[in-house]
């Protein structure tokens, strides 16, 4: 069996998996950011929104080879950072 093959069979499918549960994840967190009723349930669901989209990109760029898309993930990490301190700075009442 050559690599083409091992491609197809399995990683593609396997990635194809890990996004969709990825996907779901970051539904259930979305849900979660809009129900919750403190600053720990919204900082957290903010934090995974952030995560889950990170990572959504990076298997995207490897499913479509689109190099592209990494940049994208690199800049959502970042903004996630920024909104969750930004987020902790506006209910703490420092500023």
């Amino acid at each position: 069996m050559n690599l083409p093959d091992i491609t197809e069979t399995f990683i593609t499918p396997a990635l194809l998996g890990c996004l969709v549960i990825l996907l779901i994840t970051l539904a259930v967190g979305l849900a979660r950011a809009l129900r919750g009723p403190s600053l720990a349930d919204s900082l957290t669901s903010i934090l995974l929104l952030g995560t889950g989209g990170v990572a959504s990109l990076f298997l995207l760029a490897l499913l479509l080879s689109a190099p592209a898309l990494l940049d994208v993930a690199l800049l959502l990490a970042l903004l996630a950072a920024v909104a969750a301190a930004a987020t902790t700075r506006r209910e703490t009442g420092n500023d």
